[in-house]
């Protein structure tokens, strides 16, 4: 199983692991500590250096709740960025996280490999056409609402059967417009609780159906530090212990604040199966 990304293919029968740069001043967990380039630098390098196959940008906070942000401003504030990683780190594969259409075509322009779209295109009915246009591989993320209604939004009958649904049917629309290569990410802590969370992390292996790349993005989010009566400053061990269980039911792709513990993961269970 491979992802195309800028004429590189990306094997994903071993798992990777994405490191996260959020360069916004209010994301949940590291909001505003990275904003000049000395630090981004730092800490994308380190992250390189633990063994990040890829780094996922992000200009817009996600939190439930999260205030709006213009797309101006993203653009401003994350354009920029891309064009520094690309200059200091050649080789380097960059993922966006935006679900605005304006915003991934103007990062694809200056560098970046992959879009992640929380949004799998429902916040913006331009961004399936950009993906095909550049050919570039898509992360489609399992959201209702958006990120400031989403937690009002989390009634459901059977929560694996309509997530499941949700991506047949855009797999299928993305299938139409000519896009290869999609990777699916259920969306823990969007439009769920953390009751639905676990139901969604026991059952993982079902989105395998889907014959898809499976990415998890469980990282300090409130699914472990409130389950555990803990801050997300405190939440590594947790986490570390899910994207274990994410890896034993074959995810392909870790999305993570701390590298170097998911890459000790990978390389545990690979040794395990091996």
């Amino acid at each position: 199983m491979t992802i195309n990304c800028k004429g590189q293919l990306i094997d994903l029968s071993q798992p990777k692991v994405m490191g996260i740069l959020n360069i916004t001043p209010n994301s949940f967990f590291d909001g505003g500590r990275y904003s000049g380039d000395a630090a981004i630098l730092t800490k994308v390098g380190k992250m390189l250096d633990e063994g990040a196959t890829f780094i996922d940008v992000g200009a817009y906070s996600s939190k439930p709740g999260a205030e709006f942000v213009s797309a101006e401003e993203e653009l401003n504030r994350i354009v920029p960025v891309i064009q520094l990683l690309v200059k200091h780190f050649p080789g380097i594969i960059i993922s966006i996280d935006t679900f605005r259409s304006e915003v991934a075509r103007a990062c694809i322009e200056n560098g970046a490999a992959i879009i992640n779209d929380i949004s799998a295109g429902n916040l913006d009915v331009k961004m399936l056409d950009v993906i095909a246009k550049y050919n570039v591989p898509y992360i489609m993320m399992h959201m209702k609402g958006t990120p400031e209604t989403m937690q009002s939004m989390t009634e459901y009958e059977d929560i694996v059967k309509e997530v499941l649904l949700f991506f047949s049917e855009k797999v299928s629309q993305a299938r139409s417009l000519g896009i290869n290569d999609l990777i699916i990410d259920p969306g823990f802590g969007f439009a769920k609780t953390i009751e639905q969370n676990f139901e969604v992390m026991q059952k993982l292996e079902l989105f395998h159906n889907l014959e898809l790349p499976l990415l998890v993005g469980i990282s300090r989010k409130s699914m472990i530090h409130k389950s555990l009566a803990i801050s997300a400053d405190d939440a590594l061990n947790g986490t570390t212990f899910l994207n274990t269980i994410a890896l034993t039911k074959e995810a392909h792709i870790l999305r993570v604040h701390d590298v170097k513990e998911a890459v000790e993961c990978v390389k545990l269970y690979e040794k395990l199966n091996s």
